[in-house]
C-alpha cells in the first residue's frame, strides 16, 4: 500500500509533537537554563524530522542514572493519524544485538561462556572452516564466516528465500569469505550461532533467556519480540521513502525467529531508557563485565575493530561512545565516560536518527560539541539557506561556526542534505551543498562523484562540462569507482581528460 502526503501535510505531522513531561532533573543549575536546552534539542528534532521526512520519533536522554528529557514528536501511524506516545512502540531492528551481548555477557559472569574459545568448543556439527571462529570474533563480526541474509536483496540464502532451514543449510555450504579476525564485515550468520550458543549454555530459548533475564529485570513489561506477522499493541507503522521522497511506503518487517538475537525487539524509549540503567547500575551486569562489555577489540594485525562485544563502538579520542543501530531508523548511544545516554526511536527505515545523537548530546556535553556538532552546524546552515539564500555558504557556515562553538559538518552531513535536495528537484541548491562538500573535504572521491551528479541533473549550459570534470576527480581520488566510469562512459567522455577544476567556487550555483 502506498501513502502519498503533500509536504504542507507532512509539515502538520510534524508540527503536531505531543511532548511528555520531562522526567527527573537536569545536572544544569537553573531550571530556566534547563527549559532552554530542551526547547533548543526539540527544535532541533523538529527540524531534522522535516528535513528527513520522518513521520514519527521518540527521545530520551540519560544523565547521572536518570532520565532528564524523554519526548515524542508526530505520528506513529500516517494512515491512521495516531500520534507517538509513551506508548509507542518501534522496532529497533539490529540494535538488538546489544542484547544479544549483554546475554553473553551475563553467562560469561556466570562462567558458562569464554569468550576467548571457539565456537565449536559449544555447538556440534558445524563445518570444520567455521569451528575456529571464537566468540568475540562472533558479536564483532570479524568472523570471515559467509551471511545467511543476501545484503542486496535482505533475502535469506539458498533457493527458498523464505525456508529458515534450507537458508541455515545453504550457508554452511558456502567458502568462508576470510581467515578470522582478519577483517570486520557485518554479518547474521555470526548472530544465528551466538542465538544458539545463548540457547545451548543458558538452558532456554534466546527470547526467553533475554526476557527473563533482561526485560523482567529491566522493567520492560511492553518490550518484546515480533516482526509484520505478529499482532504488537501499540506498534508504531514503519515506513521508507518512496524513489524521490514524494510520498510513503510501508515496511514489512520479517524476522525470522532463528535470526532474533540479531533483530526483532519492539521496545520504545522510556524502557529502552530503563534498561540502560539497569545495565549501568549493575542490575543486569556487573560493572567489570559492562566495561568489558563496551572494551574496543581489535583485528589480528592490530588495528582496532568497528565493534565492541554486540555494540558498535564510536571511537575517537574523547567522549567514546558505543551504540545500537538498528535499520537506519532506530539507535542510542552510551557515553560511559561521561555518564550520558541518548536514545532516538523513530518509524522511517533510512531516517538515520544515529546522525542525530552527536548533537543532541552536546547540548550536556560542551566539548563534544566542538568536537562532533557537525549536524547541528548543518541544521542551523539550512535554516540560514532557507531565509537568505544558497550563496556563500562557506561564509555562512564559518559564522555559524564561530558563534556557536560547533565542529564542521561531516562530508555524510552534506551530502545527505545535498541528495534530499537531488530529490527535490532542487539541482542548483544541491550543486551549492556538494560544492560547499568539496571544498571542506577536497579528497573526497564520493563528494566530487555526487557534485557531478547534481551538474548532471543541472539543465543548464555548461553544466555537462562541470559534470565531467568533477566525474574524472573522482576517479583520480578512487579508480575503483565504477559508478563516475559508467557516467563518463554514458557522457561519451574521455576519462583520460584533464582533472582540472573549472573553478574554485561554485559556479553553478550562483
Amino acid at each position: 500500500m502506498r501513502v502519498h502526503f503533500s509536504s504542507a501535510a507532512l509539515a502538520l505531522a510534524l508540527a503536531a509533537a505531543f511532548p511528555a513531561a520531562a522526567m527527573g532533573a537536569s545536572a544544569l543549575p537553573a531550571a530556566q537554563q534547563q527549559s532552554q536546552v530542551q526547547s533548543d534539542i526539540a527544535a532541533f528534532v523538529r527540524s531534522e524530522m522535516q528535513e528527513r521526512q520522518i513521520p514519527g520519533l521518540q527521545l530520551a536522554v540519560i544523565q547521572g542514572g536518570k532520565v532528564v528529557l524523554k519526548r515524542n514528536f508526530g505520528l506513529a501511524s500516517l494512515q491512521y493519524q495516531v500520534p507517538v506516545t509513551d506508548a509507542s512502540l518501534f522496532s529497533i531492528n539490529s540494535a538488538t544485538k546489544a542484547f544479544a551481548g549483554v546475554a553473553v555477557m551475563q553467562l560469561v559472569q556466570e562462567g558458562k561462556i569464554d569468550l576467548g574459545a571457539p565456537i565449536g568448543q559449544y555447538l556440534k556439527g558445524l563445518p570444520v572452516a567455521w569451528q575456529a571462529v571464537t566468540v568475540t570474533q562472533l558479536l564483532n563480526h570479524t568472523s570471515g564466516l559467509p551471511d545467511v541474509l543476501e545484503q542486496r536483496s535482505g533475502k535469506l540464502v539458498g533457493p527458498q528465500p523464505d525456508d529458515a532451514d534450507a537458508a541455515w543449510q545453504a550457508v554452511q555450504a558456502l567458502p568462508v569469505e576470510a581467515a578470522p579476525g582478519e577483517r570486520y564485515r557485518y554479518n547474521q550468520t555470526n548472530y544465528v550461532l551466538l542465538a544458539q550458543l545463548i540457547e545451548r549454555q543458558g538452558g532456554q530459548a534466546f527470547v526467553s533467556f533475554v526476557q527473563r533475564r533482561q526485560f523482567d529485570v529491566a522493567r520492560m513489561p511492553h518490550s518484546g519480540f515480533g516482526d509484520a506477522k505478529d499482532v504488537v499493541a501499540d506498534k508504531a507503522s514503519s515506513y521508507v521513502l518512496n524513489r524521490g521522497g514524494n510520498g510513503y511506503r510501508n515496511v514489512i518487517e520479517d524476522f525470522p525467529v532463528f535470526m532474533r538475537a540479531g533483530a526483532g525487539i519492539n521496545s520504545n524509549a522510556g524502557e529502552l531508557a530503563s534498561w540502560l540503567i539497569a545495565l549501568q547500575s549493575g542490575r543486569l551486569l556487573a560493572p567489570a563485565s559492562v566495561e568489558r562489555l563496551w572494551q574496543p577489540t581489535s583485528l589480528n594485525d592490530g588495528k582496532p575493530g568497528a565493534w565492541a562485544l554486540g555494540w558498535p563502538a564510536i571511537g575517537r579520542d574523547a567522549h567514546r561512545a558505543v551504540a545500537g543501530i538498528g535499520g537506519g531508523r532506530s539507535a542510542f548511544y552510551v557515553y560511559p565516560n561521561d555518564d550520558l545516554a541518548v536514545i532516538i526511536l523513530s518509524n522511517l527505515a533510512g531516517g538515520q536518527p544515529e546522525q542525530l545523537i552527536d548533537s543532541v548530546a552536546g547540548f550536556y556535553l560542551p566539548a563534544l560539541r566542538q568536537q562532533r556538532g557537525g549536524a547541528y552546524a548543518a541544521h542551523l546552515l539550512r535554516k540560514q539557506a532557507a531565509s537568505s539564500g544558497f550563496d556563500g555558504l562557506e561564509q555562512k557556515l564559518a559564522a555559524i561556526r564561530r558563534q556557536h562553538g560547533l565542529s564542521a559538518p561531516t562530508e555524510d552531513d552534506l551530502n545527505a542534505w545535498g541528495y534530499r535536495l537531488l530529490g527535490r528537484q532542487q539541482p542548483k541548491q544541491a550543486i551549492a551543498v556538494f560544492q560547499l562538500g568539496v571544498q571542506l573535504y577536497p579528497q573526497g572521491a564520493n563528494g566530487h562523484d555526487s557534485l557531478a551528479e547534481a551538474y548532471e541533473a543541472y539543465d543548464e549550459d555548461g553544466a555537462k562540462a562541470y559534470a565531467l570534470t568533477h566525474y574524472r576527480r573522482s576517479l583520480e581520488l578512487d579508480p575503483g569507482n565504477t559508478h563516475a566510469t559508467e557516467r563518463l562512459r554514458a557522457l561519451g567522455a574521455n576519462q583520460a581528460a584533464s582533472t582540472a577544476l573549472p573553478c574554485s567556487a561554485p559556479c553553478m550555483a550562483r
